[in-house]
């Protein structure tokens, strides 16, 4: 699979299949808890960018395609690393592109104003990769927890930003995000593996098909 299709897979996946909580803003088509109807989320396609949409009944694909214009193209993610490229989509896809932006420009000291220019886009570029990502998440969680909502979601939104960089060294075909040295002092402690015990070798591919047919399935339960 392509960057962008790992990466669509990746968030699709993290923001699951049909949800209606009254007590999420994206659920309702006013864009605030109750106003407007109750038409819930789909794959991170939500009722409030989307009013007139029929979440419910909403393809994978569509979703992917909504996915494209509206977010992963805003952001420039073709021409960015294959970790960056997740660490924002995945803050576009949930905050909103224009927010994914300042906190690109805020993370690399550039002149911030939510525009993803060609500036923006060499200094990212250029960044050390995980000296952007954690910088940008760090960024990223101060907003969230600023929310109303913060007290509803932190725990899911806690746990998505934790876990993106790991997911982030599975994107593309070289893992961009380097891991942190360990200490001369403290070498790391060998895990012994009981002999009856097999050890199962999972590959990057492995993970993101096993995600994608995941997803697959919930289409069909709601079809």
């Amino acid at each position: 699979m392509s960057v962008f299709d790992d990466v669509f897979t990746a968030v699709a996946y993290l923001e699951g299949g049909f949800q209606d909580n009254p007590s999420d803003s994206g659920s309702w088509s006013g864009g605030k808890i109750g106003v407007g109807e109750l038409r819930g989320t789909k794959y991170g396609v939500s009722a409030a960018a989307h009013p007139n949409l029929d979440i419910r009944n909403l393809t994978l694909d569509q979703a992917k395609v909504i996915f494209r214009d509206e977010y992963w193209d805003r952001i420039n993610g073709d021409e960015l690393p294959p970790s960056v490229a997740l660490v924002v989509a995945d803050a576009a896809y949930n905050s909103g592109p224009g927010n994914a932006v300042r906190w690109m420009q805020q993370a690399v000291r550039a002149s911030v104003d939510g525009v993803m220019g060609p500036r923006t886009l060499e200094a990212v570029r250029t960044a050390d990769p995980t000296a952007f990502c954690v910088e940008f998440l760090a960024l990223r969680l101060i907003f969230l927890a600023g929310l109303a909502s913060w007290h509803t979601f932190s725990g899911g939104w806690s746990r998505r930003i934790v876990g993106l960089p790991f997911k982030a060294m599975t994107i593309g075909d070289v893992p961009t995000i380097k891991p942190l040295p360990v200490p001369p002092s403290s070498p790391p402690v060998p895990i012994v593996v009981p002999p009856s015990v097999p050890v199962e070798t999972v590959t990057a591919d492995e993970l993101n098909a096993a995600e994608l047919s995941r997803l697959r399935h919930l289409e069909l339960e709601h079809d």
